[in-house]
This record gives structure tokens, C-alpha cells and sequence, in this order.
């Protein structure tokens, strides 16, 4: 074999420019898996230079059934590689693995993909392809063995590809389209309102902390009588409350009524929202 067709099968194999494969080439003596393993190894020198770069954009990608569902964010810095088609073969290959592997990140990195390299391995490999830092960010994974689960996916990139996605587990026996219609309006609602928890208790005290010092800011210089100040106080932060609990969040698609009242009008005695996930490029 000359080591032209040598040079076009490590192109075809890594990716890599014909320069890059011409001197792997003859580095490795005409060894083609030396060969690959060099340029490996220079990817890794290539992607560490790149790694210390914002990497802002990216996409979600979901992945799974009505009873495992999961989701994962994959990071870049610009929306052009966000769409690259070895980009989004990568990252759709990363979400099955990730719902195989439940959102376990640290198995996630040593998981093997489909051309026998690692996850590790192939993040690296990319970066020095593409010439952009790419960064594995969140992942979740939500398992409903009582009941089921329905996803939403917003600014579609390609597939199961987006910009923002949600996952909605609900707690029932009822399968019927009824309750699916009604799972995938529901992961619509939380997409546009991002609720910060189910029900208002469960909204994390430091955020509720934090409201609290701002509203007690704006109404510092308001010149009003303490009491009447402790009055608005409460009805600011109830309001807040109410607004970013999802149960009792307006329903989008009718304002007047709360979430929780489209799920009694259902009538579907076991039917509970169980647990939902948000998750947004650049958020």
C-alpha cells in the first residue's frame, strides 16, 4: 500500500487534515495504527490548549422511553459547531450511552463507544478535529416504573437534538392518550414558565432567601409604615411563590386556570405529576 492510500484511509479513519496524516505517516514508518495513536496523542496536546476557552453553546439531547427517560448537555463555543454533523453524531451516540448508564458521568467518560474507542477518548479526538473546546455539562435521567414519562424538545437542532428539552414523569396507571396528551402539554408549560419546583415548599430556601433580601430592598426607601411594609412583604413573596411553584403556576394554555386544576379535571384518581427536569443551553 503507498503511502498516499495510506494517507487518505488515516484521513477517512480520524478525521484529520492530509498535512497532519502525511507526517503521522511517516512518523509511524507507514504503520497505520501507529499512525492513528500519533495523531491521538497530538490531539490530546491540541485539545488541551483549547480547553481553558468559554465553551457557551452547545445542545441537549434526549434519549430513552416512557419509563427511562434521559438528557444531556453537551457544550461548544459556537452555534455553527453545534450543528456539525460529527458533532451531533457524537452527541446522539452520548445520549444513549448516558441512559444506559443512568447520568453516571464518571462511567459515562470510560464507556466505549461504537468504533471501540472510549467516550474520554472520542470527546478528545473531536476537539482536535473540530478545533473547539466541547465539554460534557449536565445530565439526568428519570426512571418511572409507575407510571410514565413524555419529554419536550425546543429549538430542534436535528432529532432528539435541541437547544432546550424537559422531562416529565408522571405517577399513574392510566396509559391512556388522554394522560400522554396531557404529559407532553405539560412539559410544553414547563419549557415556557421553568418552574422552580413542584409545590412551593420545595423551592430551595437559598433562592427564597435571596427574593426576600431584594424585596426587602425595594421596599427599604418606600417611606411606608412597617407594618403596612411587612403586609407587602408577604404578598410579594407569596405571589413569587405561587408563580414558580409548577402546581400552581398559570396554565399556559389557559391563563385563568392553575396547574393543578387541569390536573383534578382530568379525573384520573391516581394521577400525580412526580418529578419534572429543565435544562436550557446557556442557562
Amino acid at each position: 500500500m503507498s503511502d498516499i492510500v495510506k494517507v487518505k484511509k488515516l484521513r477517512e479513519a480520524t478525521g484529520a487534515g492530509f498535512k497532519d496524516c502525511n507526517l503521522a505517516i511517516k512518523e509511524s514508518g507507514g504503520d497505520l495504527d501507529k499512525a492513528i495513536e500519533i495523531l491521538r496523542v497530538k490531539g490530546i496536546s491540541k485539545a488541551s490548549k483549547k480547553m481553558s476557552r468559554d465553551a457557551k453553546e452547545g445542545v441537549v439531547v434526549v434519549s430513552g422511553d416512557e419509563n427511562k427517560t434521559s438528557v444531556i448537555e453537551v457544550n461548544c463555543e459556537t452555534d455553527f459547531v453545534a450543528k456539525n454533523d460529527d458533532f451531533i453524531s457524537f452527541v446522539k451516540e452520548l445520549s444513549e450511552l448516558n441512559n444506559q448508564h443512568n447520568s453516571n458521568q464518571d462511567e459515562l467518560k470510560t464507556a466505549i463507544m461504537s468504533n471501540g474507542q472510549s467516550v474520554d477518548d472520542n470527546l478528545v479526538a473531536l476537539i482536535a478535529k473540530i478545533g473547539e473546546k466541547i465539554t460534557i455539562g449536565k445530565s439526568k435521567t428519570i426512571e418511572n416504573s409507575s407510571g410514565l414519562n413524555n419529554h419536550y424538545l425546543h429549538t430542534v437542532v436535528k432529532d432528539n437534538v435541541a437547544k432546550l428539552a424537559v422531562l416529565v414523569a408522571l405517577d399513574t396507571n392510566d396509559k391512556s392518550d388522554t394522560v400522554k396528551s396531557f404529559s407532553k402539554q405539560l412539559s410544553m408549560h414547563i419549557a415556557a414558565s421553568n418552574p422552580l419546583a413542584l409545590e412551593s415548599n420545595l423551592i430551595d430556601q437559598v433562592v427564597i432567601d435571596k427574593e426576600q433580601e431584594l424585596v426587602a430592598e425595594e421596599l427599604k426607601n418606600s417611606g411606608k409604615p412597617e407594618e403596612i411594609a411587612k403586609k407587602i412583604s408577604l404578598g410579594k413573596m407569596n405571589k413569587f411563590k405561587e408563580e414558580n411553584a409548577l402546581l400552581t403556576q398559570a396554565w399556559v394554555m389557559e391563563p385563568k386556570k392553575k396547574v393543578q386544576d387541569i390536573v383534578k379535571e382530568l379525573s384520573i384518581a391516581d394521577l400525580k405529576i412526580k418529578e419534572f427536569f429543565r435544562i436550557k443551553i446557556g442557562e
